[in-house]
C-alpha cells in the first residue's frame, strides 16, 4: 500500500486530545490529525521523529495527518484506518494464503448488532474477518489493546455467534511495524477483551496476527507471527 507523496518531516511536541497533536514542521508549531484513539504512550514523546501527510482540504481544522513515528530504529504506522485497505489489497492480489478458498470480498457488512470489516465468500463458504490495528510492541511481543475497548470486545462476541450459526470467523491483528516476533492480548490494559479473545478462540474463531514492513513510501503485510496465550483468563 503506497503512502502519500511526499511525506513531511516533523517532530512531536504534545498530544492535544484523542485525535489532535501539536508538531513542529520546519520549526513552526502546527496541528495535525491523529487517526488513532489509542494511548500510544511509548510512541508519542517530545522530540520524536514523525512523518506527516499533507491534507489540502480547506474545510479541515488541521493541514496534516500523522502517518509514521520513528521508534527504536523502525518506522511505525499509527494510522488505525490502514489495516482494512491493506488487507483488502493483499487479498485481491492473492497474497493471503491463509484465506485460500475464498474468492469474493465485501467490506463493512452488518452482522447482528455489529459492522464487521469483511465478509469473504467462495467454495470455502462464508468467512467473517475483523481486523485490528496494533502499534504497541513490548520486548518483541505485539500487544492489543493499549486501552480498554468495548467495541473490540463486542466484535469478538459477534464473531463467536457467527461460528455458532455455522459460518467461519477470524480476527486478524495487523501489527503496523516490523519488530514483533509474537502477539499477545494486553490483559493488563483490558482483561475483559483478553478473556473474550480466549473464548473466541475456544469457540472456533481463528485468531491471527501478522507484522508489516513500513517505509516512508509504502506499507506491506509481512509474515504471520505466533499468537501467545500466556496470562489470559
Amino acid at each position: 500500500m503506497k503512502l502519500p507523496k511526499p511525506l513531511v518531516p516533523a517532530r512531536f511536541v504534545r498530544r492535544d486530545n484523542r485525535f489532535r497533536v501539536s508538531v513542529k514542521v520546519d520549526g513552526r508549531l502546527v496541528g495535525a490529525h491523529l487517526p488513532n484513539s489509542g494511548r500510544l504512550g511509548e510512541l508519542l514523546t517530545p522530540g520524536r521523529e514523525l512523518r506527516l501527510a499533507s491534507m489540502p482540504d480547506l474545510r479541515r481544522k488541521t493541514r496534516y495527518d500523522l502517518k509514521l513515528v520513528r521508534y527504536a530504529g523502525v518506522w511505525v504506522s499509527v494510522d488505525a484506518r490502514i489495516p482494512n485497505p491493506l488487507f483488502a489489497e493483499a487479498f485481491r492480489a492473492g497474497d493471503m494464503p491463509r484465506f485460500e478458498g475464498y474468492l469474493h470480498l465485501q467490506p463493512e457488512v452488518t452482522l447482528d448488532d455489529s459492522r464487521i470489516d469483511f465478509l469473504l465468500t467462495g467454495p470455502g463458504g462464508r468467512l467473517w474477518v475483523e481486523t485490528k490495528s496494533v502499534t504497541l510492541v513490548e520486548q518483541g511481543v505485539a500487544r492489543f489493546p493499549d486501552a480498554p475497548t468495548e467495541r473490540g470486545r463486542r466484535h469478538l462476541e459477534t464473531l463467536i455467534r457467527a461460528v455458532g450459526w455455522g459460518d467461519q470467523a477470524a480476527v486478524l491483528f495487523i501489527v503496523q511495524r516490523p519488530d514483533a516476533c509474537a502477539f499477545r492480548a494486553h490483559t493488563e490494559a483490558d482483561p475483559a477483551f483478553a478473556q473474550t479473545l480466549r473464548r473466541a478462540m475456544a469457540a472456533g474463531v481463528a485468531v491471527l496476527a501478522c507484522c508489516c514492513q513500513v517505509s516512508e513510501e509504502e506499507i506491506t503485510l509481512d509474515e504471520f507471527i505466533p499468537v501467545e496465550w500466556y496470562g489470559l483468563g
